[in-house]
């Protein structure tokens, strides 16, 4: 998948994604280089910001967008019917929202283990199934699951997330076994650590250390990330599913 510079309009028949997060960080940047590759895109965020207003002003055949939060499973589930409706098709679902909050375990508490679990583990699993449904009836698709390098390696102040991110892993194959006779595949994307708004906070000094443990000497960018996850989307890898690909400059190796 190489984006143009000007997208010159998705045709009536074009494939259909829906990318959740879509607002912000690597959802932003896959939003954009779905819509300059003639995809139609469906995403959501909690709130409307100048990006999503723009692609919706620029592609108002192809770009569809709704205020939903990861907790309403609801919401989550007519959101994907919404889209279906909209686009007659889902082609590719990328679960690439999540929530990441670092806290001691013996602190957490309850309704923050909750959250926690519902938007990074249970959120998916709405999304691909009521997802799934549609690419059944349209022929197939692919479900690419953004997980986090968390998942297997322990970090201190994060074992809610990253027993969340963990499961995505197992959901990953399990689905791929599932749904692979129907012709769905299913991938894992796990990242490391990479420039966004997660690692925004991230002090310089926990920075260098984290380059200096990483064999190529930099954290990733998102357009690095993208490619991945664009690469497991598209039919250069139609032969690969259940698969985790871990992308991260090998600091787990």
């Amino acid at each position: 998948m190489n984006p143009a510079t000007d997208s010159p309009g998705a045709a009536p028949d074009s494939p259909v994604a829906v990318v959740s997060g879509g607002s912000r960080g690597l959802g932003r940047v896959l939003v954009e280089r779905l819509l300059a590759d003639g995809w139609r895109v469906a995403t959501f965020s909690r709130k409307p910001n100048e990006f999503t207003e723009a692609m919706a002003g620029k592609h108002p055949d192809a770009f569809h967008w709704a205020a939903v939060d990861l907790t309403d499973f609801t919401a989550l589930r007519q959101f994907a019917r919404d889209g279906a409706q909209r686009f007659g098709r889902i082609d590719l679902l990328v679960n690439n929202a999540g929530v990441l909050h670092q806290e001691l375990f013996l602190t957490t508490a309850p309704a923050r283990m909750n959250d926690l679990v519902g938007a990074n583990l249970l959120a998916p699993l709405h999304l691909a199934q009521a997802c799934a449904r549609a690419m059944v009836r349209g022929g197939g698709g692919t479900i690419v699951n953004v997980s986090s390098i968390n998942a297997i390696r322990g970090y201190r102040g994060v074992a809610v997330y990253a027993a969340a991110k963990a499961g995505l892993e197992g959901l990953g194959r399990s689905l791929a076994r599932e749904l692979g006779p129907l012709g769905i595949r299913v991938n894992t994307l796990t990242p490391g650590f990479f420039d966004s708004d997660m690692t925004a906070d991230v002090t310089s000094g926990n920075r260098e250390k984290i380059q200096r443990r990483t064999p190529l000497g930099r954290l990733g960018t998102v357009e690095e990330i993208a490619d991945a996850v664009l690469f497991l989307a598209s039919s250069e890898a139609r032969f690969i599913t259940g698969h985790t690909l871990v992308i991260d400059g090998g600091i787990t190796c």
